[in-house]
């Protein structure tokens, strides 16, 4: 049996009052928590380092210097012609002056030797025979013409 009393409730409302005579049969409410899902943080690998590739081997370039120690006179040059290094016996390459007297050629080269003659304005040979030398060396002369 059930017994009840009303009770007037401030909003005018009835509300029903259980007295211990009576269980109240309640169901089991759970709670069940909202949970997200939360995106997992993506996992980067990092990719194994790239090797770089074996060095081939390459012939090493050599400066190879050649100095030549005259004076050619007011407003003439000195040339050079020859093989090797970029040289051509056909046409000559203006040195550089330093100093009135003092005329310079460098080239980087491959290990082949280089052989020359020295020419007054692209036009006058020096006396004697070539010179040859090796990559890589420096050549001083006083060439006579």
């Amino acid at each position: 049996m059930k017994k009840t009393t009303k009770t007037a409730a401030a909003k005018g409302c009835a509300k029903k009052k259980t007295t211990n005579t009576e269980k109240k049969a309640t169901p089991a409410v759970t709670k069940k928590t909202a949970t997200k899902a939360t995106p997992k943080t993506a996992v980067t690998k990092k990719a194994p380092a790239k090797k770089a590739p074996a060095a081939t081997k390459k012939a090493t370039k050599k400066v190879t210097r050649i100095v030549a120690n005259v004076d050619v006179g007011w407003g003439n040059m000195l040339y050079i012609r020859g093989e090797g290094a970029g040289l051509s016996w056909e046409q000559g390459v203006p040195m550089l002056c330093e100093n009135g007297t003092e005329w310079h050629w460098t080239a980087e080269t491959d290990a082949e030797p280089i052989s020359f003659k020295f020419l007054v304005n692209d036009e006058i040979w020096a006396a004697g025979e070539n010179v040859t030398i090796n990559a890589g060396d420096v050549h001083i002369s006083t060439p006579t013409f």
